[in-house]
This record gives structure tokens, C-alpha cells and sequence, in this order.
């Protein structure tokens, strides 16, 4: 397959280098010092699944230069997608299949109105990886997972082509007739984790050690949930018991990208987070005050500063 990667930040540089390693014709959209590392020294991913060193890499600063593809995946932030939009709907046929791995519940519908759904599936992005340097990707966990599907629930040849691409790949797939559901389960433990961690600048046994934080979790993944199943998503009976156990189970260590975001000054998915279960609470008549006490804590922060908290 002929595959774009459209982001190659540490999400997209990581699955689009295992899918080349594999095989398939992967080319990157990437910028500046990163385009200039990828097509001087190529990608290289660090990997306790297994280092690679990818050379040559087919990197392009636009879009449209990479001609028609197969599919794409859309790896960048969520405030990224109108340029990714506009970047990818010239290359797009009948067939492509056009899968964004955004956090959050709203890229699917955003994109649906940029460019129509005939070429949209849904996805979710299970993994930790980030730029080390440019060029650089360092992957910090054995999760590489992929969920994904078409909206209607159907197998289609494009669906099944790509699942078997990433299988190729070692990549961790899951072909869903229900990615709906799969988006929602993912929102409904990051929105909170992000959340709870941000608002105490605390990692997740910060957050399970502080006083009210454990009940702030839990409030936020009980508004997600709630929100959820009133537009209609078969989030599964008892799936706040699952929640709120991997919330205990994750490694005391483990900082949401949000918060990292937070210490280093950048801007923030708060929107697409806290203030999407505020907005889709608003839509479907569902009270959120604990996404609301996030909410309103971090909106100083959500467009990034100069310095970073841990600067003063």
C-alpha cells in the first residue's frame, strides 16, 4: 500500500517506520528541522520492541507533491486538522482510506465535514512515543495498537487492506465494527487522566496520593461515560469499574501528554478534552461540573506560554 503519514511527530514517525520496514511505500509530511534530519540522516526509532534505522526516507514538505494514496493516517494535534484537510483532499480517490488518530471523540466528525465521509474511518491510537531530536523517535513502552474501522461498521476491502499492512508490520490492529465505541472508551480514561494530572501538575500516583484526587478521576470518567451513552454509544455495562482499575493499575510515573504540555508551555488539548465532554454534556443535557472545575483551572494555560511551570 502507499501509505501518508500526515504528522510524523512520535505517533506518526513510529507506525509510518514500521510500516516501511515492512514494506509498504510510506511517505512522510514533516517540516523544518525534522525534514532536514529525516532526509540527511533518516528516521531512527528507539524501541523496546526493537530499534530501527530507516534510510532512505521518502519525506515531503507538502502534500502535495506525494501524489494519490492508499490511505492515510492523520497523526497531527487536533488544532492541526484544517491544514490536514486541506493538504490531503487533492491525493484522495474513491478508495483512499483517510483514518485520523487525534485524541479526543470529534476528529471523525470535523473531518467528515472538511472533506466528506465517503474516504473517513475511524481510529484510535494506543502508544507513548515522542521527537527525541529531530529525526528521532523514542517509543517507551511495549504498546504500538491501532483500532480502527469504517463508520458504518462494515469490512471493506480498503479496511481490510490496511489491517493486513499493519499486521505486516508488528503493529498491534484491531479491525472494529463498532469505532464509536472504541473512540469512546479511549476518551473516556484519557479526558480524565489528562484532566485530573494537569489540574494537580501531578502524575498519576501524584494524583492517586493527593487529597480529592482520586475522586476527581473518577468524577470526570463518570461524566465521560455518562455524556457518551446519552449520544447513543454502547459503552459496555460496569465499564466505570474498568476505568476506574486502570486508573490504579497504571505505573505511578505515567504523565498524560496534556500535562507534559502543561510543564513545558505549550498549548494545550484542553479543548478537545475537558472542554468536549463540557460541550457534548451541554448538547445532551448531561451535568459535567468536574470537567467544568478543569476546565475552568487550565483555559489560562490551553494556548501555551513562553517558559514553562517548572521555570516559574
Amino acid at each position: 500500500m502507499k501509505i501518508l503519514i500526515f504528522g510524523s511527530g512520535g505517533i506518526g514517525g513510529y507506525f509510518g517506520a514500521r510500516l516501511a520496514e515492512a514494506g509498504e511505500e510510506v511517505v512522510f509530511v514533516a517540516r523544518g528541522a525534522f525534514a532536514e534530519a529525516l532526509h540527511r540522516d533518516g528516521l531512527r526509532i528507539f524501541s523496546a520492541r526493537g530499534d530501527l534505522h530507516l534510510k532512505p526516507v521518502a519525506v515531503h514538505e507538502s502534500a502535495e507533491t506525494t501524489g494519490a494514496v492508499d490511505a492515510v493516517l492523520i497523526c497531527t494535534k487536533m488544532w492541526s486538522l484544517p491544514e490536514a484537510a486541506e493538504a490531503i483532499r487533492p491525493l484522495l480517490t474513491p478508495d483512499t482510506a483517510v483514518v485520523p488518530l487525534q485524541n479526543g471523540v470529534e476528529a471523525v466528525d470535523w473531518l467528515s465535514e472538511a472533506i466528506g465521509p465517503e474516504n473517513l474511518l475511524g481510529g484510535v491510537a494506543y502508544i507513548s512515543a515522542h521527537i527525541e531530536a529531530p529525526g528521532t523517535i523514542r517509543h517507551n513502552t511495549q504498546h504500538a495498537r491501532i483500532v480502527f474501522g469504517e463508520l458504518d461498521g462494515r469490512r471493506s476491502a480498503r479496511a481490510e487492506a490496511l489491517y493486513e499492512a499493519l499486521e505486516r508490520a508488528g503493529i498491534d490492529a484491531v479491525l472494529t465494527d463498532d469505532v464509536t465505541r472504541a473512540l469512546w472508551e479511549k476518551f473516556s480514561t484519557l479526558a480524565p487522566l489528562a484532566g485530573a494530572c494537569s489540574y494537580f501538575r501531578k502524575d498519576i500516583a501524584g494524583v492517586r496520593d493527593s487529597a480529592g484526587g482520586r475522586e476527581l478521576l473518577q468524577a470526570l470518567a463518570g461524566e465521560c461515560i455518562a455524556v457518551g451513552r446519552a449520544r447513543g454509544v454502547a459503552l459496555p455495562e460496569g465499564w466505570e469499574d474498568k476505568v476506574y482499575a486502570r486508573f490504579d493499575e497504571l505505573g505511578g510515573a505515567v504523565k498524560p501528554s496534556m500535562l507534559v504540555d502543561l510543564e513545558r508551555g505549550n498549548p494545550l488539548e484542553l479543548e478537545w478534552l475537558s472542554g468536549a465532554t463540557l460541550r457534548l454534556g451541554e448538547a445532551t443535557d448531561i451535568d459535567t461540573p468536574a470537567s467544568r472545575k478543569v476546565y475552568n483551572e487550565l483555559r489560562p494555560f490551553a494556548e501555551g506560554r513562553s517558559k514553562s511551570l517548572a521555570e516559574g
